[in-house]
């Protein structure tokens, strides 16, 4: 099986494993941790990077961080992976959903926009929804397969409307919006080392942040809000939260090798669209001018999405349709959806993400594009 979206283990992976297996520094205390936090704020160009054991409890702490509370509210894409909503469920508030904007699979701004102008209401400087009176703390912006919004306007809306900006830049590690990465523009940002991901360490994620203060209460938290050096004396609820030295040491080599890695999936977005331009109905996800994506997930879309998927898997090469919309999920049927054409069941129905791995063969790239032309 060629794999989706497989982890490239070609730099110093082992030897950094090794030395912390041969010197007990396995848990989650050690220099990797360290160096991989050190690395992260670095790249992300933010002045702090707290690792964490997913990049789904980075989310949570950070909307622990800001205050989150039971029966708020936060403002997010109905088309983004699952953790974006659970992570908002974990707090006791519930998601609502922003319907996609066509061609680039964000949230959509008009609709955003007018949700804001419409449906909420501004008390004591906190905004909250007029419907029955909860308040709205956060806006939860998902940058989808590494493309980014117009961040500009966004934050525009959320300071005007007294919301504080937290990014899902869960899947957009080295993604650009006018020369500011993923994850430094709101409060704080968050990235993923999930298996499929650009980098990988097994399982882990990272908030970012320019905030002291909350880099260093996301730290105590993470690590169950242990307050003294030798007692065991917690001062909160805390939680388990911390990345592990041994994968830091993974998150190390692999951020070594992270500019060949966004190398190779620019190669590998240019090679699809040469090839399969004017090939059927097939489109690709639009980008701004003002983006420069990492192209973590070549995904696109066409008419014949469930017959490219059969043909593609039948052969060995490992692909997949899109998320599921959040609020078709048993679990948030019952929550605001703000849609207008429901344009999130439209590219649900339509895209599937295709081979990609950053040590795919030319070779493996041709197959895949020759048997997605065979369908048309």
């Amino acid at each position: 099986m060629l794999l989706l979206s497989g982890p490239n283990m070609g730099g110093n992976e082992l030897k950094y494993v090794t030395e912390c297996i041969e010197t007990g520094w396995v848990s989650s205390v050690g220099a990797y941790v360290d160096r991989f936090e050190k690395m992260s704020a670095e790249f992300a160009g933010t002045q702090y990077a707290v690792a964490t054991s997913s990049g789904t409890t980075a989310l949570h702490i950070c909307l622990v961080l800001k205050g989150v509370n039971q029966n708020d509210y936060v403002i997010t894409p109905n088309i983004t992976f699952i953790a974006t909503c659970n992570s908002i469920k974990y707090t006791g508030a519930d998601p609502i959903l922003i319907d996609a904007q066509e061609g680039n699979w964000q949230m959509d701004l008009d609709l955003l926009q007018e949700f804001l102008e419409t449906e909420t209401e501004q008390k004591n400087g906190e905004c909250f929804y007029k419907k029955d009176g909860r308040r709205i703390p956060v806006i939860m912006p998902v940058h989808v397969l590494g493309n980014i919004c117009d961040m500009d306007r966004l934050l525009q809306l959320a300071k005007e409307y007294n919301i504080t900006v937290i990014e899902d830049s869960t899947e957009a590690l080295g993604s650009y919006y006018k020369g500011r990465h993923a994850g430094s523009m709101g409060l704080m940002g968050t990235f993923s080392y999930n298996g499929n991901k650009i980098i990988t360490t097994g399982g882990g994620g990272m908030i970012v942040t320019n905030d002291e203060a909350l880099a260093k209460k996301a730290k105590h938290l993470t690590t169950q809000a242990k307050s003294d050096p030798f007692e065991y004396i917690h001062d909160e609820i805390g939680y388990n939260y911390r990345l592990v030295n041994v994968a830091a040491a993974m998150g190390v080599a692999q951020m070594e090798q992270l500019p060949s890695f966004l190398k190779r999936k620019k190669e590998i977005i240019e090679f699809y669209k040469t090839a399969l331009a004017n090939v059927g109905d097939i489109q690709f996800q639009q980008v701004s001018a003002d983006v420069n994506p990492n192209w973590w997930m070549p995904t696109i879309e066409t008419s014949k999405q469930k017959e490219v998927l059969k043909a593609l898997n039948d052969d060995k090469l490992q692909s997949r349709p899109f998320w599921v919309p959040m609020n078709q999920l048993r679990m948030f049927k019952e929550n605001i959806f703000y849609n207008k054409t429901n344009r999130a069941d439209y590219i649900y129905q339509r895209c599937l993400s295709i081979p990609c791995s950053t040590n795919i063969t030319d070779a493996d790239l041709e197959r895949v594009a020759q048997k997605i032309k065979s369908c048309f």
